[in-house]
């Protein structure tokens, strides 16, 4: 497949070493600098000029190009981008980031399903941080939540902790703990490095275990790997831009919810949009602020500013006063190991969660789905299992534990004519069936691929 990427930032950049091996790829970018760090670090061809540029668009092969993947930094820049490939090439396939949300409402979202604005398929980075910090919020304990099957199955990651009641137990024994649950444990991170469990691996306080459940059953599991939490209730955001505003929209009915914004005309529109929230106009790094609000009486601290400095040190001066979970928002993937060990409990980089979405899209009609885990260390993904076309032998008919899976590849789930259930060996595959599937190792993804979508 031969892919344009326009833009050589956190995204551009992750998709590129992602996609190098199996896809010819061209990068796109005004920024030489950038352009050169991503050839030193792969063999991917660059090319440096303005994304929506018809003489750089032709250069760098739209004319024989599958998909145009644009990621700059500028909406405009990613539509005109998307807009102009369709001219030069018809049946090239746009896919487009998308922040402004005016964009997808109204008529412009209409535009662009009618295919009256040519991009096939946008991607709102914000919304999907609002998601991923909704789920964080309303399971208590997780490290990530992920959605299968439009929503009903969840894939949670959670931290095992001295106390958890599955601590120094074997993972058969979880159906013991919790009859009436069923789930299964995908995966466990111990010390960096993947466990495939079986029945018989035994939990310890440390391990990143990821397990997947029905949506609502999550919570019960999570409190099975650490000390029970109760649901969280008040929550403090600090700023009050898109997610900010988005995530205490989403929020507010079930939460007591306040939000701090620095800028006067945007605090003021806030108070006017959202129902019950409390808006409070303000620094997010004032100390006296964050004193005078009780922050220490919070469930959740999130920190959501355009400011990676100032979502640090609010979450470690909300943590020094006693908030119990912190969340911040960092935009530098650099960053994200370093600041989640410095009393910020979770730290969200928008590039690993807008990623998955991505390779979604690139993957094809034989994967529905794909959530970046560990930042980008493993993947889940939602394939669709389908007979061969040219007659090679395929896994249909087969129990799930007959099936040869790649090193480090596990079946969580099935979703079967809508309706989503935990994998168990003896269920037999059916054609269409969406399967759920935890990578520890990412580039087994095409042999995935192949055993359960042989062409």
């Amino acid at each position: 497949m031969k892919i344009i990427i326009l833009g050589a930032g956190a995204v551009g950049r992750t998709l590129a070493s992602l996609l190098s091996e199996e896809h010819d790829l061209v990068v796109v970018d005004q920024d030489t600098a950038q352009l050169h760090r991503l050839e030193e670090e792969s063999d991917i061809q660059t090319l440096t000029g303005g994304a929506s540029y018809p003489n750089i668009l032709v250069n760098a092969g739209i004319m024989d190009a599958d998909m145009v993947v644009a990621v700059t930094d500028s909406d405009e820049t990613n539509i005109v981008s998307c807009m102009i490939s369709k001219v030069l090439n018809k049946s090239v396939q746009t896919v487009a980031r998308v922040r402004e949300i005016s964009y997808l409402k109204g008529k412009t979202k209409e535009a662009m399903d009618s295919g009256e604005i040519p991009v096939d398929i946008h991607i709102s980075p914000e919304q999907l941080i609002t998601e991923h910090i909704q789920g964080l919020i309303e399971i208590p304990g997780s490290l990530q939540v992920m959605e299968f099957g439009e929503g009903q199955l969840n894939l949670v990651a959670v931290r095992a902790v001295e106390g958890g009641p599955m601590i120094g137990h074997e993972i058969g024994d979880l159906k013991k703990h919790m009859p009436r649950i069923d789930s299964r444990v995908a995966a466990i991170f111990r010390d960096g490095e993947p466990i495939t469990p079986t029945g018989s691996t035994i939990i310890r306080a440390n391990d990143e275990v990821f397990f997947i459940s029905k949506k609502g059953e999550a919570s019960k599991v999570v409190n099975e790997m650490r000390k029970k939490e109760e649901p969280y209730k008040n929550i403090l955001i600090a700023g009050g831009g898109k997610i900010g505003a988005r995530l205490a929209k989403r929020i507010e009915d079930n939460h007591r919810v306040k939000i701090i914004e620095s800028n006067n005309k945007r605090a003021k529109r806030l108070s006017e949009k959202l129902q019950t929230t409390i808006v409070l106009e303000g620094d997010v790094c004032d100390k006296n602020l964050l004193y005078d609000e009780n922050v220490g009486n919070h469930d959740v601290f999130v920190a959501v500013t355009n400011d990676d400095e100032a979502n640090v040190m609010s979450c470690l001066l909300a943590k020094e006063m006693g908030a119990h979970k912190t969340v911040a928002l960092i935009n530098n993937p650099a960053y994200v190991d370093l600041v989640q060990t410095k009393g910020i409990d979770i730290a969200v980089a928008p590039s690993q969660i807008t990623i998955g979405t991505f390779l979604a899209e690139i993957e094809g009609k034989d994967v529905v789905r794909v959530h970046s885990l560990r930042r980008g260390a493993a993947e889940a993904i939602e394939a669709i299992a389908q007979e061969s076309k040219s007659g090679k032998q395929s896994s249909i008919g087969k129990e799930l534990g007959e099936i040869s899976l790649p090193e480090g590849v596990t079946i969580g789930a099935l979703i079967r004519k809508d309706k989503g259930k935990i994998a168990h060996d003896h269920v037999h595959l059916r054609e269409n069936d969406h399967v759920i599937l935890f990578l520890t190792d990412k580039n087994a993804i095409k042999q995935v691929k192949e055993t359960f979508s042989p062409k």
